[in-house]
């Protein structure tokens, strides 16, 4: 973990509630699927975002604006921002096989585009569904498509690619791995229907971020982890669903 500052050099909407913010920085400590807490002036608990990507010293996330701190941080146009790095337990690229399946659902998705990249690198055939509610909430498409992933969208109202939810799209890709970031609900219901093993990132409520609250614990099956230290990537067979 380290304690640096960042300065804003973008900040601009990708949908009507979804940002991207790109911040000037010490990035050494950022890991694939890992995530960073921003200190907001006013606001005690800082707020954490999962990294999208990494591109020398520049820092890219996506957030959605659902409070105080993230519609604070959506009015910030320029300055500096008090950011912890190297936050989390990422993903495992060794455990992907050949033909890794990513699967996001809505800001779930960030987390997944440097994880993409990173795997295309090493030469891996990546396919990638991305899951939103309706068309106009829809970002980051055409963005995996350059990296050269094969990609399905899915729509809940069916207003734009596959009807329904981002397992109704798992038909069309023949995968030996899942990659996952988005809502408890679709990582349960991903769990349920995929065939080879993975790794799912859960969102969760956090207090410090590092460790120190237990806040965000939860049951394994090895144990009590802390979502924010221990995770928040956690291996398939370890995960126990709270009924």
């Amino acid at each position: 973990m380290k304690q640096t500052y960042f300065e804003i050099i973008e900040n601009r909407p990708l949908t009507k509630d979804v940002y991207l913010i790109k911040l000037k920085g010490d990035t050494d400590c950022i890991t694939v699927g890992g995530f960073v807490n921003i200190k907001l002036e006013g606001l005690y608990l800082r707020r954490p975002i999962s990294v999208c990507d990494v591109e020398g010293d520049v820092l890219t996330l996506i957030y959605k604006v659902v409070g105080k701190g993230t519609e604070q941080i959506r009015n910030m146009q320029s300055g500096r921002l008090d950011v912890l790095t190297g936050l989390g337990n990422g993903y495992d690229v060794t455990l992907s096989g050949e033909k890794p399946l990513l699967v996001g659902g809505g800001v779930g998705v960030p987390p997944l585009y440097m994880l993409a990249k990173k795997l295309i690198k090493e030469g891996k055939s990546v396919s990638v569904i991305l899951g939103f509610n309706t068309k106009n909430e829809i970002f980051y498409e055409d963005e995996f498509k350059a990296l050269g992933a094969d990609v399905a969208v899915t729509t809940v109202d069916g207003s734009y690619g596959t009807k329904g939810f981002v397992t109704d799209a798992l038909d069309k890709f023949d995968y030996t791995y899942t990659y996952s970031c988005g809502p408890e609900p679709m990582l349960k219901a991903l769990y349920n229907a995929s065939n080879t093993s993975g790794q799912y990132s859960f969102e969760e409520r956090m207090g410090c971020g590092f460790g120190a609250c237990m806040g965000c614990s939860c049951k394994t099956l090895y144990g009590n982890k802390r979502i924010c230290k221990d995770g928040p990537v956690l291996v398939k067979e370890e995960i126990i669903w709270e009924k």
